[in-house]
């Protein structure tokens, strides 16, 4: 039997799985497509991971690395729904709740010692940050608006901030003495294997990574950030900020870049509270509150201090919010800031936020306030500059009449993963940091200075040239102008621009329109297209992937969740992506006080319906096509009727939104006429949903409102979110007596 692989995930998309699995699996029967769970949840990924820690009854697959082998299959088709990338506090939580529960876990420790915390710290440490991703993506991505999301939003526009041309609103970068000015890059001429290495200025040599292997064409780049020069523009933004009379915020990728944006992070809350660090400093880094967990860890640590300091230290807080300018809020109402947990806020969504939102953060006050947003490293700051300077000239964008930018994006075989993995370093000394060849020769060098950062990454050719092929796909098959987000002032991007010059001439691209920009001169010419109702291919990195993936989507349709995201896997496999899941935790917050969850599961539909045309094609099932078919009329219907949850308790939520898709579904598979066969299966379930509607709805909705108990918030009890996620016992006998 065919097998779709749908991943069990965290959070709102855990829950939200919970009520739409069975639906999936009863239709998916009907066509002899058998769909099967692996679970890549944060917890569950801790549990595979220390299994000898823990009972044989315990004990789980290692279900990521499984699902990595498979994607470098041609069987391959994964539905990948959102997870946690955990930062270093929420990988902590899971540790406590999973002990809670009886797990026999190690803690995380901060400052290992000893053989056994080194390994500890090292396993938790592959679990923390986008460690899901990087293992499935064996290809690069194709993310766009399908016809039917972006009509629906024509249609419906959604609420755009009024922009003013006095806005105070922008960008602050380093542009000097950081990753992107600093960046060295070079083409491996041959296969080899390379060695990071620190060499002191007394000539003594550290091996930081050794054994880095790298195929012949791979591009590979090093580059520094250098601690001294960012804590000097951290303290000017501070006081630029305060000057201004604007918010002070900070946007960092702490997740993605899981090593390098933390210790970034804990610059910025450095700065903000100067005069505490100088004063406290020594003890507080002493008990491990150096920042880099946020401003919540330093509260949350101030019992391990003596009372003194402990008051002390409350104190200059205190202080630091009434002399520093005000901060950018992540909860006015319960006093959460920007500086509170680094994945609070990344860069990704919470600028196209602040841009929607007439360039405005909310202040402590719950009242919205142009805002200095920070982003140290000057690779992408541009581009959030330019949008904010065209809308200050122009005005918000209107969703109605704006084109549309999908992207293209590099991130195959783990492409341009900056600052997220074992090639990323903190200095503690002067020196050089070089990567050698084999043969002891120095690819690169960089001086290096205590609290720089190092990176290292790589780039595949073969990911490259499928990346071009896959842009040029995507042009010809829209007719649409495609752009390479490429700077030939940078090195890595230099690297990449021979490269694809010498692929495009391979192809075809007769009658296309392809260009190369730097960053900031493609967002110029893609949005003054945006806004002649033009549309615009974006061909990125990795990094601009997930910047733009989330960026052009929430001012075009309000929400990057409902993108169709596929991956065509360099194997011939399929990996479907079901969009973004930043705002899961608020939307469980709800259910778990109100039994009301408003998580849209929009992006999960567009997903599974090309995983059931992409496992037609594999598996030459004509019924799989048909499924797949119709559940895209469906979910057109579905935006037609304006069926996505609602926000408020007692109105419709996730679970009446599931009820009528599948019911939708249902319909369209009993009116298709390509398989009568599938017709004659359907009609009698499209009939008894619709007939059952006034009953499914009243125990659908009549749940709502009642404190709900799941047994966990990372490591739920199965049966309790099982009984909280289907509660109509009407639709649960539908839907469990028609799968084969």
């Amino acid at each position: 039997m065919a097998q779709i692989i749908y991943t069990h995930t965290d959070e709102a998309p855990m829950l939200a799985t919970h009520s739409f699995l069975p639906m999936v699996e009863a239709f998916a029967s009907q066509a002899g497509v058998e769909i099967q769970t692996r679970d890549i949840s944060l917890a569950g990924r801790i549990i595979a991971t220390f299994a000898d820690y823990l009972s044989p009854e315990q004990q789980v697959a290692d279900s990521l690395t499984e699902l990595g082998e498979l994607a470098k299959t041609p069987e391959a088709n994964i539905v990948k729904l959102p997870n946690i990338s955990a930062s270093v506090p929420q990988l902590k939580a899971v540790i406590a709740e999973l002990k809670a529960q009886g797990y026999d876990l190690p803690d995380y420790p901060d400052d290992p010692s000893g053989d056994v915390e080194t390994d500890v710290r090292a396993r938790y440490d592959k679990i923390k940050g986008s460690a899901v991703n990087p293992v499935l993506r064996e290809g690069n991505s194709d993310r766009r608006a399908p016809l039917s999301v972006k009509n629906y939003a024509k249609k419906h526009p959604h609420s755009m901030g009024a922009w003013s041309s006095e806005s105070k609103t922008n960008v602050a970068t380093m542009g000097q003495d950081d990753f992107r000015s600093n960046e060295k890059s070079v083409t491996m001429p041959a296969a080899d294997t390379l060695t990071i290495r620190f060499v002191a200025e007394n000539g003594a040599t550290k091996v930081l990574k050794d054994k880095i292997a790298v195929l012949e064409g791979e591009v590979v780049d090093g580059t520094v950030l250098h601690a001294a020069e960012l804590d000097e523009f951290l303290a000017a933004q501070v006081v630029r900020a305060k000057e201004e009379g604007i918010l002070f915020s900070a946007h960092l990728k702490a997740t993605m870049m899981k090593v390098s944006d933390p210790i970034i992070f804990g610059h910025v809350v450095r700065a903000y509270f100067s005069e505490l660090f100088e004063v406290y400093g020594k003890q507080l880094a002493a008990a491990g509150l150096n920042g880099n967990n946020g401003l919540a860890a330093i509260l949350a640590g101030l019992d391990e201090l003596p009372e003194d300091v402990r008051e002390g230290v409350k104190e200059l807080i205190e202080k630091g919010y009434q002399d520093g300018p005000a901060l950018a809020m992540v909860d006015s109402d319960k006093g959460i800031t920007n500086l509170h947990v680094p994945s609070d806020v990344i860069v990704d969504a919470s600028m196209p936020a602040m841009i929607r939102t007439s360039g405005q953060m909310w202040n402590a006050a719950g009242e919205s306030q142009d805002t200095l947003a920070v982003i140290p490293d000057s690779s992408y700051a541009g581009v959030y500059q330019a949008v904010i300077e065209d809308c200050r000239a122009n005005g918000a964008y209107d969703p109605s009449t704006m084109g549309d930018v999908p992207n293209v994006g590099l991130m195959a075989q783990k492409a341009e993963e900056y600052g997220s993995h074992d090639k990323t370093f903190e200095l503690d000394a002067n020196g050089h940091v070089q990567i050698v060849d084999s043969k002891g020769s120095v690819l690169m060098e960089h001086q290096v200075f205590p609290g720089d950062i190092w990176r290292a990454c790589q780039a595949k050719d073969l990911p490259i040239r499928n990346w071009v092929e896959l842009a040029v796909e995507r042009a010809r098959d829209s007719q649409t102008p495609a752009v390479f987000w490429l700077d030939e002032a940078r090195a890595h991007d230099a690297e990449l621009i021979k490269k694809v010059k010498t692929y495009l001439a391979d192809l075809d691209t007769e009658g296309l329109v392809i260009e190369i920009m730097s960053p900031v001169d493609a967002t110029k010419y893609s949005i003054e297209r945006i806004r002649r109702g033009e549309d615009t291919i974006s061909v990125t990195g990795n990094v601009l992937r997930d910047y733009n993936t989330d960026l052009f989507p929430i001012l075009e349709l309000g929400t990057s969740a409902k993108m169709l995201s596929v991956v065509p896997l360099l194997a011939g496999g399929g990996l479907f992506e079901t969009g973004a899941g930043g705002s899961a935790p608020k939307h469980v917050q709800q259910l778990v006080s109100e039994n009301h969850l408003r998580w849209d599961s929009l992006g999960e539909f567009l997903a599974l319906a090309v995983s059931f045309e992409k496992l037609a094609k594999q598996d030459e099932n004509p019924q799989a096509k048909i499924l797949g078919v119709t559940l895209d009329a469906a979910t057109g219907t579905f935006l037609d009727q304006n069926r996505s949850p609602l926000r408020k308790v007692g109105q419709l939520d996730n679970r009446g939104s599931h009820y009528w898709l599948v019911r939708y579904w249902a319909q369209e598979l009993a009116t298709q006429t390509e398989d009568t066969a599938l017709a004659a299966a359907f009609a009698p379930v499209a009939k008894e949903l619709a007939q059952q509607e006034e009953t499914i709805l009243s125990e659908l909705n009549g749940a709502q409102g009642v404190a709900v108990e799941l047994g966990g918030y990372y490591h739920p009890d199965e049966d309790k979110v099982a009984a909280a996620m289907r509660p109509s016992a009407t639709l649960n006998a539908i839907i469990d007596g028609f799968k084969k």
